[in-house]
């Protein structure tokens, strides 16, 4: 499924990305530095979202609370968080007509 996140803090202020069976593909970055975000997407394609939550969460940039490293990692929980959410309510929609 794709996912699109608007960042906060950051000279990126859009990331999109897929996540297929809980592995990461397709990352885009829309503004921020353009060769390091590109890595990011390389150096992230194939990994689990655990796997990216656990790099790149809390890394700051300068004098910064926050990173587009951080931020994709943010992306990441939330598009976990958003299909888990799916699944509890697709599974209680096929519970809801089985009955």
């Amino acid at each position: 499924m794709r996912y699109s996140y608007r960042t906060q803090g950051t000279c990126s202020q859009l990331i999109e990305f897929d996540v297929e069976d809980d592995v990461i593909h397709n990352v885009q970055f829309t503004g921020g530095c353009n060769g390091n975000l590109k890595a990011v997407a390389v150096l992230t394609e194939g990994l689990t979202t655990e796997q990216v939550e656990e790099k790149l969460g809390g890394i700051r940039c300068g004098f910064k609370s926050t990173s587009c490293g951080d931020q994709f990692a943010r992306a990441v929980h939330a598009a976990r968080e958003a299909e888990a959410r799916r699944k509890a309510e697709t599974g209680a929609e096929k519970e809801g007509a089985a009955k």
